[in-house]
C-alpha cells in the first residue's frame, strides 16, 4: 500500500511505496542509532580518561605527600643531630676548660674520688668485712693512695686473707711532661712492702693511646711480684678477681695462724721456764 509523506523543506508530499518507506526509516533509524552510539562512546571514553587522569594524580599527590613527609622527617632528624653534636661539642669544649685549670695533682685526686666512689656503691653488700681507705701513713717518706683489705670473720677473730695497695695516676692533657706508667712501679711496690700488702694495682689513665695498657687488666708480675695495671673502669673488678682468688686460702690462713698463737704460747712457756730456772739458780747461789 503506497504511503504519503511530505518533505520536510519544500513541505511537498509525494507518495512513496510501503516497503521504500519502510526502508528509509530504518536508514534514519540505523543513523540515529550511530549517532548516540558514537555520542555514548565518546562520554565514556571522556570519563574514563578523566577518571584515569584522577587516579593518576592521587598517586602523584600521594608520592608528593610521602616524598614532604620523609623529607620533613630527615630535616627534622638532621637538626636534631646538629644539636647534639652541637652540645657535645661544648661538652667537649666544658671538660677541656676544666681540665687545664686543673693542676697533675688536682686530676689524679678526681680519679681517687671516683675510685672511692665506686667502692662506697658496694661495700656493704659486696665487701662486709674490708677495710678501704686512704692511705695516710707518710713516716716512710711516701704513701700509696689507697689500701684494701678483707677479713675472714668466720672464726673467732678476724684473719685478714687478702690486701692491695692502690695507686692512682691521671694527667691532664696540657700537661707537658707526659708520664708512663711505668715512671711509678717502684714506687707503688716499694708502698706496697712498707704497708705490708700482698698485692699493688696501679689505676691509670696515663698513656691513654697505648693499646697495650688499653687491654684490660695487665700483669706487670714480671717487673714486680703481684703488680698490675687497669683503667678506671676495671676497678671494682680487679678488687673482686683478687678478693674471690685469695677467698681459697682462708682456710690454710686460720690454719696458720692458729699454729702461730700455739707456737707463741710455746715459746712464751719456754722462756718462762727458762727465766724460772736462771732466777731459781740465782737464788740457791744467794742461799749457799
Amino acid at each position: 500500500m503506497p504511503k504519503m509523506i511530505k518533505c520536510p523543506k519544500c513541505q511537498t508530499e509525494f507518495e512513496i511505496d510501503e516497503n521504500y518507506y519502510l526502508d528509509i526509516v530504518q536508514q534514519v533509524k540505523n543513523e540515529e542509532f550511530e549517532k548516540e552510539l558514537a555520542s555514548r562512546l565518546k562520554e565514556v571514553k571522556a570519563t574514563n580518561e578523566l577518571a584515569i587522569k584522577n587516579r593518576e594524580q592521587e598517586l602523584v599527590n600521594k608520592y608528593n605527600q610521602e616524598l614532604a613527609e620523609l623529607r620533613n622527617e630527615k630535616e627534622a632528624e638532621i637538626i636534631r643531630l646538629n644539636g647534639d653534636l652541637k652540645n657535645k661539642d661544648i661538652e667537649l669544649e666544658q671538660a677541656r676548660d676544666y681540665k687545664a685549670r686543673l693542676s697533675t695533682k688536682g686530676v689524679g685526686e678526681d680519679l681517687e674520688k671516683y675510685c672511692a666512689n665506686e667502692f662506697e656503691k658496694v661495700r656493704s653488700m659486696g665487701f662486709p668485712n674490708a677495710e678501704f681507705g686512704k692511705d695516710n701513713d707518710s713516716s716512710s717518706g711516701t704513701k700509696g693512695d689507697f689500701i684494701f683489705r678483707d677479713f675472714d670473720a668466720s672464726g673467732d677473730s678476724k684473719v685478714e686473707f687478702v690486701s692491695i695497695m692502690f695507686e692512682m695516676k691521671n694527667e691532664v692533657e696540657t700537661t707537658e711532661n707526659k708520664h708512663k706508667n711505668e715512671d711509678f712501679f717502684k714506687k707503688l711496690d716499694k708502698d706496697r712492702n712498707e704497708k705490708g700488702c700482698e698485692y699493688a694495682v696501679l689505676v691509670s689513665v696515663l698513656e691513654a693511646d697505648n693499646e697495650y695498657y688499653n687491654t684490660g687488666i695487665v700483669d706487670v708480675s714480671h717487673i714486680y711480684p703481684k703488680m698490675y695495671v687497669i683503667r678506671p673502669q676495671f676497678f671494682l673488678p680487679m678488687i673482686t678477681l683478687i678478693r674471690n682468688a685469695a677467698q681459697k686460702t682462708i682456710s690454710y690462713k686460720n690454719e696458720l695462724a692458729k699454729y702461730e698463737n700455739e707456737h707463741i704460747d710455746i715459746k712464751a712457756l719456754s722462756d718462762y721456764i727458762l727465766e724460772t730456772k736462771a732466777d731459781f739458780g740465782e737464788k740457791v747461789k744467794k742461799i749457799s
